[in-house]
């Protein structure tokens, strides 16, 4: 059964790369409940990303770090409502969830 949700998942292996979309400032760095762990970041003028599933200690950034596009921020996992290793992303504008497919080149 899949449940519908408010981003894309992209599959990978436990411990692949998660990247930075585009240059920004982590909002937050945290566990949440349903996606494990989060990130959040920043990219101005309304316009926010996150990251979730990945576990902690894979994590490379903290609240308040600036991030480039491209920049390593954590590891795929499978923590929180997961079914296997993926990278759950969303992308909010004026805090509206968006398509994040519009988003991705």
């Amino acid at each position: 059964m899949y449940k519908l949700h408010t981003g894309i998942d992209t599959a990978g292996n436990a411990g692949d790369p998660i990247y930075a979309a585009a240059d920004g400032i982590v909002l937050e760095s945290q566990p949440a409940s349903g996606y494990g762990w989060i990130i959040i970041l920043d990219h101005g003028s309304g316009l926010t990303t996150l990251y979730a599933h990945m576990y902690p200690h894979t994590v490379r950034v903290q609240k308040g770090d600036y991030v480039e596009r491209g920049q390593r921020i954590a590891s795929v996992g499978s923590n929180g409502y997961s079914t296997g290793p993926h990278n759950h992303f969303e992308v909010r504008k004026q805090g509206r969830l968006q398509n994040p497919l519009k988003y991705l080149k």
